[in-house]
């Protein structure tokens, strides 16, 4: 069994110290750190390349949101989950377009917690139950007319030669990429885009102008 290794953001010491203390109980997790900001978050990412970051939104300095668009910029292998009280359309719609791979509230239970952790590691995007039900309309209203808004540069790379019909394993090979790479960064895109499989990526992308040019 795998082992997810994560570093937990909350400037709030009860929440934070609590939460870590569930996640040193579970076999399948490995705490590798506590941070109380946005800027601690980057120092200690930097430091341990952890696999999951647990990424409160509301914190003083940079900030959640600040904080995720940075990290999932210049660490794409890692996955950034937001746990937060923040359930307004405003903060889930900045945190997806950051590059948040899932998005819980704090009344998350343990169980969904975990479960989220483990989805994000596989590379999925996670919504929370509380929140599932807004995302479509949520990415529907802060996307731009192509459809596009928050594709970094690198991804965007990727998304050409996605929509070209290349697997991951030939844009890892194109790109110079790992195979993990290339998977954290078409699961960042089809979050973004608000899909959940390659070909509604692949049609996104050459509605927008990607891909095979005629």
């Amino acid at each position: 069994m795998s082992v997810a290794r994560v570093l937990v953001v909350d400037d709030h010491p009860l929440f934070r110290q609590g939460l870590s203390g569930l996640l040193r109980e579970l076999p399948a997790v490995e705490l590798v750190g506590q941070a109380a900001s946005g800027e601690e978050a980057l120092d200690l990412v930097a430091a341990d390349e952890p696999d999951v970051v647990l990424m409160d939104l509301h914190m003083p300095g940079i900030g959640g949101i600040e904080a995720t668009r940075r990290l999932t910029s210049g660490h794409p292998n890692v996955a950034v989950l937001v746990l937060t009280m923040l359930d307004d359309d405003d903060s889930l719609r900045s945190a997806i377009s950051a590059g948040a791979r899932g998005y819980l509230l704090k009344e998350a239970t343990p169980q969904e917690i975990v479960g989220s952790i483990e989805s994000v590691v596989a590379g999925q995007a996670v919504f929370g139950s509380a929140v599932s039900g807004r995302v479509l309309a949520a990415l529907a209203t802060s996307a731009s007319p192509r459809g596009l808004d928050g594709i970094t540069d690198r991804e965007s790379e990727v998304l050409d030669l996605l929509a070209r019909g290349l697997t991951n394993a030939a844009i890892a090979d194109r790109l110079g990429l790992s195979g993990k790479t290339v998977r954290n960064h078409v699961s960042n895109i089809f979050s973004k885009l608000g899909v959940a499989d390659r070909a509604a990526a692949v049609a996104k992308a050459r509605d927008a102008g990607y891909g095979p040019r005629s």
